[in-house]
């Protein structure tokens, strides 16, 4: 982490796992208070627009809570999990 950067930790789960081609990564982001909203932005660009189409549709737990505004604030050291729509019987 540089010092004027965030780390914050990524998982991708199922149809964004097979999107991002990745199970998770680290970023480190240049703002010094990045938003939810920073975040997902910047793993779309990052991976493009397959990624991007399933992001749209996505929802986000930072830290194990649910994300109900893309303004909440992501402390450094944080994770943010990418859960796209599920279906199951």
């Amino acid at each position: 982490m540089t010092s004027s950067g965030t780390a914050v930790k990524i998982r991708y789960f199922a149809g964004a796992r097979a999107a991002a081609g990745v199970a998770g990564e680290d970023l480190v982001l240049d703002a010094a208070e990045p938003t939810v909203a920073l975040v997902v932005s910047t793993i779309g660009e990052r991976h493009g627009s397959r990624l991007g189409k399933v992001l749209a549709a996505s929802s986000f737990l930072l830290d194990g809570v649910a994300v109900r505004d893309p303004a909440t604030p992501v402390p450094a050291g944080s994770q943010l999990d990418v859960l796209p729509p599920f279906a199951g019987g």
